[in-house]
């Protein structure tokens, strides 16, 4: 289930910030399976966005207890929104990074213009998102291009390196994986794994728990497998949950996104993408 959020110049919220359900704390660290990992990630952060990336931030961090998750930063949002123009949104960034939240470089304009002539990839771009699936038809120079300059502006904001790279929509082309190669990036994510891209050591497997809020039928779908993933046993090592800035548009996602939350960091360990390093799985 994918979910690239809408350009909002207008963003209609749920009731404000319908505050995440009370009455959670995390099971101690003895009493949950530390081989069970939960990691968590707030996509398309912009100063687009600004508005609902800190609700959203604000409600994660209330479930899981601090700030044990990821932000996916757009240099340039669909190119009117650069980070390197939005000082007070930097210094928001660079508090959320000093308190411990992983940053990723999450493409350049989070916006597809490429002209897909390979049939697969014009059905993923047409199918699989919004037009947003930037680095699925670029080649290796642009997209290394894009990755470097994006990560100088990213670092520049929050004082750090970013942990790694995560494409637009979770597409990748070829030439974005040979990208992803020479910038040593150091963890890499797709719908279906995270990767360390110099040597291809795959980290962590399984499909990605997200919500979608562009259509009606897209939101029941998102709910279903929110719901399937709540009630599946704990045999998969590693879960991951992503939300997007138009969650927020909607309280059927933000309930199933507190639920969903809520139940897997009760049975799980949270954690950093940075802890599943150590994990690798058979390739």
């Amino acid at each position: 289930m994918i979910n690239e959020s809408e350009t909002m110049a207008q963003t209609d919220f749920a009731d404000p910030a319908q505050p995440p359900e009370r009455g959670f704390e995390p099971s101690p660290a003895g009493k949950r399976p530390t081989d069970k990992r939960l990691v968590v990630s707030i996509h398309d952060v912009s100063p687009t966005f600004a508005v609902p990336i800190a609700m959203l931030a604000e409600r994660i961090e209330a479930i899981l207890g601090g700030p044990r998750f990821a932000m996916l930063v757009v240099p340039d949002h669909w190119g009117v929104a650069r980070l390197d123009r939005s000082p007070a949104f930097a210094r928001r960034l660079r508090a959320w990074a000093d308190a411990g939240v992983e940053m990723f470089l999450h493409g350049w304009f989070h916006r597809d213009a490429s002209d897909h002539r390979n049939a697969a990839s014009a059905l993923k771009a047409r199918y699989m998102t919004a037009g947003e699936g930037e680095f699925l038809g670029l080649d290796a120079v642009e997209a290394e291009h894009r990755m470097r300059i994006g990560r100088d502006m990213v670092e520049q904001a929050i004082g750090r390196s970013v942990a790694g790279f995560i494409a637009p929509a979770w597409l990748y082309g070829p030439g974005a994986h040979a990208a992803l190669r020479a910038c040593e990036f150091a963890l890499a994510e797709d719908h279906f794994r995270v990767w360390q891209p110099a040597t291809g050591a795959i980290v962590a497997r399984g499909p990605v728990v997200t919500w979608a809020s562009r259509s009606a039928a897209r939101t029941a779908s998102s709910l279903a497998v929110a719901a399937a993933a709540r009630a599946l046993p704990d045999w998969m090592p590693t879960m991951r949950v992503a939300v997007h800035p138009g969650d927020v548009t909607k309280d059927s996602l933000l309930t199933s996104i507190d639920r969903t939350l809520r139940t897997l960091a009760e049975r799980r360990t949270v954690s950093r993408y940075a802890d599943l390093v150590t994990e690798q799985v058979p390739s």
